[in-house]
Order: C-alpha cells, then structure tokens, then sequence
C-alpha cells in the first residue's frame, strides 16, 4: 500500500502528483497503470486512486476512485512541547515515533538546562511526513518553530480555550512523588469526563530547572511522573503519546 501526500488535493475526479512524489511514485516504485495507490492531504481526506495510463517521473497522473473525510480521526487532541536533545539523532526519533503513534501538534521548546538551542525545522517537516506515510494517517502533525520556554508557557496561560488538561512531567527530587500523578489515570480521568484534549511537556536531558516547573504549575501544568524509571528526553515524549492513546481508549 503506497500512500502519497497531496495536500493541494481537490474534488475533481483526476489529480496529478508533485513532481517530488511523482518521481517516486514512477522512478523508485515503478507504479504502472491501474496500479492502487492512496491519496491524503493531511488533514483527514483519505483517497482511494489509480495510476493512469501516460504518467510519467515528472508527473505522475491518478483516478480518484474512492473518497473518506476525518479517516482515522482520533478521539483526542495532543500537543507534545519538547526540549530537543543535543544529539539531534533522539529528537528526530521523537518525531518519527509519535508521528506513528498518533499526535496532533509538536513544539520544541527552549529550555534552562537545554544543550541543543538550534534546529532546521524543514528536516524535521520531512522526517514527520515519512513517518505519516509509513504509518497510513490521514493528518500530519503541525511541527512548530523553536520556542523559548518561557514563552510557550506564558502563550498557554493566557489561551485558556484551546487545552482542557496540561501537564509537565519532570524528574525533579525535590518535588515529594506525592504531589505528582501518574500520567496515565490523570489522562484516563480526563477522557472519563469528556475532556480530551491535552498538553504535555517535556523537559531536557538535565530536566527542568526550579523556576521553569513553578512556571508551568503556575500556568495551570499538572506534575505528573511517567514511572518509576528514569527516562531520556526522546524516551518520555513517545510515552506521553502511547499513554494518551491508550488513556484515551483508542488503541486501534
């Protein structure tokens, strides 16, 4: 099953691939005519299609034969804003893991303790977008700018509407286990009641520092723990996906 992004996908029964994906489609694949291939546009429009007669590697023509809006719409929302680990290797995993998984909304954030401080958001735009195709999803995650700690947290604070449930999950010794909640029964709660949209935040190899946790417990964050186990960075960011989808009963 060979999945092709299109996201200027329209209603008209004939579409041409970009030229990008054309080239794979015709020159990597060999895709002949009558071939099935699958169409999304990233935003829930799933397409049945078939390779037409005269499509070449430069542009790769398809009969739309089937159309499904919202495929595999999850029943949760999450947002995952993670500090990037030095080792660009273990965030690029992150992404790819909870791109598979099922997330919505991905955003690096900048923090204290952060020893990695630049990114190329396009490379990971691509690695988010393998993933999606590797995957079968319909939606591909929005993959936001580098973002100052201090300024993501304030911005959620002041947007009240958009997350129902946040929480910070951190390692820090001094905070008792006591004041902290697992993260699964929290996220399991939440969806009982009805509230099914979520923020997590992650935090850097040497964890958040005091001033950021009171921050983001300020701002509304819930402490949770993922575990007994001491987690990397990359490790507790796919946690934080698995255990959202799982919390949230959609373990298909």
């Amino acid at each position: 099953m060979h999945l092709f992004y299109t996201p200027d996908l329209t209603r008209d029964a004939l579409y041409a691939l970009a030229p990008e994906e054309s080239r794979h489609a015709v020159g990597v694949l060999r895709l002949r005519p009558g071939d099935e291939v699958r169409l999304t546009d990233g935003r829930g429009t799933w397409c049945e299609a078939e390779v037409m007669a005269g499509s070449t590697a430069k542009a790769c023509l398809v009969r739309i034969v089937s159309r499904e809006e919202n495929h595999g719409r999850r029943p949760y929302r999450l947002h995952v804003a993670i500090a990037p680990t030095k080792n660009s290797d273990r965030y690029e995993w992150f992404l790819e893991k909870a791109t598979e998984i099922g997330i919505d909304r991905i955003t690096p954030i900048v923090c204290d303790h952060s020893e990695r401080r630049s990114l190329r958001r396009e490379r990971g735009e691509k690695i988010v977008l393998s993933a999606v195709k590797q995957s079968l999803k319909a939606y591909v995650p929005q993959l936001d700018e580098l973002t100052a700690f201090r300024e993501f947290v304030a911005s959620a604070a002041d947007d009240t509407s958009v997350y129902k449930e946040r929480f910070v999950a951190y390692c820090d010794e001094g905070t008792p286990l006591a004041e902290r909640v697992a993260l699964f029964p929290a996220l399991a709660a939440s969806a009982a009641a009805g509230r099914r949209e979520y923020c997590v935040l992650v935090g850097p190899e040497g964890d958040f520092s005091p001033e950021e946790i009171a921050l983001a417990r300020g701002a509304g964050f819930v402490p949770v723990t993922l575990g007994e186990s001491r987690l990397r960075t990359e490790t507790a960011g796919v946690m934080a996906a698995a255990t959202a989808q799982l919390a949230a009963g959609d373990g298909q």
